[in-house]
């Protein structure tokens, strides 16, 4: 069943905190993240295992929200440092459940939790995000391609 749409997609850079680079296709593979995600791709854990730490969503209706409490006319695509942003989908609902976005099958985890990072782009969101409201972190069950447009669907357990 669909349940909403990939929006946006965003690699991370090689040099931590420069800006993300807007892609309109990603592939996502197993077990080691975001092909061409800079440094985050096949990060390994404190253990020398790889991080489930391999792609994080946001939704833009989340981002809108935050952009107008804060009195911003908009906070732009990637700029809240998320991989994947969607529509039309409550993420933090789908925490604990698999989802299929595009051709990639992905466990939802846990919900993101924010950064200093958060307050450069305006003071305050930080504390705006807190408590589940900066999307969700997963982790790569099955590799695949994953595009801007593509549907978002909920997968049997």
């Amino acid at each position: 069943m669909t349940i909403g749409q990939v929006v946006s997609l965003h690699l991370h850079p090689a040099v931590a905190g420069e800006p993300l680079h807007t892609v309109r296709e990603i592939f996502a593979e197993a077990g080691r993240g975001i092909v061409g995600n800079g440094r985050k791709f096949g990060h390994k854990d404190r253990r020398g295992q790889p991080s489930r730490r391999q792609v994080s969503l946001i939704g833009r209706e989340q981002i809108a929200e935050h952009a107008g409490t804060l009195g911003l006319g908009e906070i732009p695509p990637g700029a809240v440092r998320s991989n994947i942003e969607t529509a039309g989908v409550d993420l933090l609902a789908l925490v604990g459940q698999k989802v299929k976005l595009g051709g990639a099958l992905l466990y939802f985890y846990e919900p993101r939790t924010p950064c200093y990072k958060m307050d450069l782009i305006a003071p305050g969101l930080r504390e705006l995000m807190a408590n589940g409201r900066q999307g969700v972190l997963a982790q790569i069950i099955e590799s695949g391609n994953i595009s801007v447009g593509d549907a978002i669907t909920t997968f049997p357990s």
